[in-house]
């Protein structure tokens, strides 16, 4: 009959035995129909597929192959294994070649012999010379050497209820080539006829060794080999010690190949973590390089507008000391032109005399101007190195933090590859002392560098927090910076300070003179008006475009008030106040009031640090030439 599943469940690794067991029995109880025909087989685990004819040869290899696939389901080996068993044990006549029944001829159910199981062979009729008491250890090796080519592992001599040695136990080793190595040994004794057919005759001769295998007679003897046997084995049959050694090769393949299986998910896990590590430093990498670029770029930047800026401020210097020369030549030429006047006439004596005390009171003030202007610039000065100091100490720290953001990474790098050593070290499980020493060392490095990976963080956090603090000073640097140029701020200055937010009421009245000429008050009443505008945060009109890939904010052309300012006072005071408005939401967002800030004046800018300092630094070099 065809089999079919009758099961609604496959079974698990752990019942594979007890369904075997069970297919079994449906093979041997005719059930299941395995021949079709005389030397024709049929696999009837197999109904869909190709090839259903086999031979008896070529149908136990089938059987076996499915049977130890690691990759098959539990109840598919179950009942292969069960049909190999069947093909095997019960239809040994219909296989052309078996390497077990060449050895063994099996027996019908019931009827198969039974052997002492670990193989056991036993010797009577000991020599006088083996029955000593004080030389039992020298006795059974004498034995075990005399019987070494069938390979014994033990030879026990045993003494009968009259304390007389007449008996030995011949261990052999527990598995087929044991059996051989028994069966050889029984032999050897049959061709001689001292086996245990002749033992048993009542005339049997008494000159020397008899011996055979253990089989159940002897097993259940109530000699004291009887009792030996039974102590230290059991009655097994060949067929039942071939199912036992299936069922336990069964279980060991699944067993390995779960363990396979689990090794190759483990490995794909380390290979996975292994290309995410390498992806995550390709972009520490990627973003290393983005900031060195930057910072190159930074620096180049600076270098060349400190140099614009240089050039400019001698130009402007020039232009001011050529100034001051010609001033100069002419009151030398003025007081030439006095001093001969004072010799060549008298009658403009005393004007010449009030000319000179003027020029001489002119003189002691612009003296003292200088002076003061002399003071002023001393302190500028020392402000400038003050900031020359903070920006180089803030340039250095910034280098110190680039380098020690690289050693970070490489640490991390390193951290990851030896971590990743030590997972493939532990996932191939060798346990040889080389093995064992270079994964403890690996350890070690990971362990230093975990070390050295604190001490950097520590090292990090102290030039952050000291990083701050230089931020701070410039800040402060540049704050005293703003105060002294506004305590010098004069009519010809090229850098200055100016208010950010604050609306131009010069350029706001000029603009309003149109719309109210001869009302001064009502002007000063609008000025006011939109200053105030300015500061309220709700009024903010901006809206955010992004062009070129960049973001920005600006001003919406629908808004209210900016249409109805346009349309009440024009569009030059409109634009007066969006000038406020814009540079009001780029310094000050937030607090809505106008900040000092440093101005460019003749190129209507922002001036940086560099470029105030600088700039104040050949103010105070010109002065101090031409004080002396």
């Amino acid at each position: 009959m065809d089999h079919s599943s009758s099961e609604e469940s496959d079974v698990s690794d752990s019942d594979i035995g007890v369904h075997e067991e069970k297919t079994y029995n449906q093979l041997r109880a005719g059930k299941v129909k395995v021949k079709h025909g005389n030397n024709t087989f049929r696999c009837p685990f197999c109904p869909g597929k190709k090839k259903q004819d086999y031979s008896s040869k070529d149908l136990l290899q089938h059987a076996s192959g499915v049977g130890a696939a690691s990759k098959r389901k539990a109840k598919v080996k179950a009942t292969h294994l069960a049909l190999a068993r069947y093909l095997k044990v019960d239809l040994a006549g219909s296989l052309e070649s078996s390497p077990q029944l060449a050895t063994v001829e099996h027996q019908p159910p019931g009827s198969e012999e039974k052997y002492v199981w670990p193989w056991m062979g036993i010797l009577v009729n000991l020599p006088t010379e083996l029955k000593g008491k004080g030389f039992v250890g020298e006795s059974e090796e004498r034995l075990r050497a005399q019987f070494s080519r069938f390979k014994p592992l033990q030879v026990t001599i045993l003494r009968n209820s009259t304390d007389d040695a007449d008996y030995a136990i011949v261990k052999f080793a527990e598995n087929w080539n044991g059996m051989k190595d028994a069966l050889a040994f029984e032999k050897h004794f049959n061709v001689e006829r001292y086996g245990k057919t002749d033992w048993n005759k009542r005339n049997c001769r008494r000159d020397d060794l008899y011996g055979w295998v253990a089989r159940s007679d002897d097993y259940n003897s109530l000699e004291p080999t009887g009792k030996y046997l039974r102590k230290n084995g059991e009655l097994k049959g060949v067929g039942d010690l071939e199912h036992e050694g299936q069922r336990k090769m069964g279980r060991h393949v699944g067993y390995y190949a779960r363990q396979i299986e689990e090794k190759n998910k483990y490995l794909e896990e380390l290979k996975l973590m292994n290309n995410q590590n390498g992806l995550k430093l390709e972009r520490m990498m990627e973003e290393k390089d983005q900031l060195f670029e930057e910072h190159n770029r930074n620096i180049i930047e600076l270098q060349q507008h400190a140099c614009k800026d240089s050039k400019r401020i001698i130009d402007e210097n020039l232009k001011l000391y050529e100034e001051l020369q010609s001033k100069k030549h002419e009151i030398d030429r003025r007081c030439k032109e006095l001093n001969y006047l004072a010799t060549n006439t008298n009658i403009d004596r005393g004007k010449l005399v009030a000319e000179k005390e003027k020029n001489a009171k002119e003189n002691e003030l612009l003296n003292l101007a200088n002076l003061k202007q002399k003071e002023a610039d001393e302190e500028l000065l020392r402000l400038v190195e003050k900031h020359k100091q903070e920006k180089e100490e803030a340039l250095r720290k910034q280098v110190e933090l680039e380098l020690e953001l690289d050693s970070r990474q490489k640490l991390e790098l390193e951290k990851e590859q030896l971590r990743g050593k030590i997972e493939v070290m532990k996932m191939m499980g060798s346990e040889e002392d080389g093995t064992l020493k270079e994964l403890d060392e690996l350890r070690t490095k990971l362990e230093e560098k975990d070390d050295d990976m604190e001490s950097m963080d520590s090292l990090n956090q102290a030039l952050i927090i000291k990083n701050q603090r230089t931020i701070d000073e410039l800040k402060e640097a540049k704050k005293e910076l703003i105060n002294g140029l506004e305590k010098m701020a004069g009519v010809r200055s090229i850098i200055g300070v100016k208010r950010m937010g604050e609306l131009d009421q010069k350029a706001f009245y000029n603009a309003c003179k149109n719309k109210m000429p001869n009302d001064k008050l009502k002007l000063a009443l609008v000025c006011s008006k939109w200053e105030d505008e300015l500061t309220k945060p709700e009024w903010h009109p901006f809206k955010v475009i992004e062009t070129a890939g960049q973001t920005k904010e600006i001003i919406k052309e629908d808004d209210g008030k900016r249409q109805a300012l346009r349309a009440q006072y024009g569009d030059e005071a409109c634009n007066v106040v969006i000038k406020a408005l814009v540079e009001m939401n780029e310094y000050n967002p937030s607090g809505r009031y106008p900040v000092p800030e440093l101005w460019n004046f003749k190129e209507n800018r922002s001036a940086p640090m560099p470029e105030a300092a600088s700039y104040l630094l050949k103010q105070w070099k010109t002065h101090k030439k031409r004080n002396t």
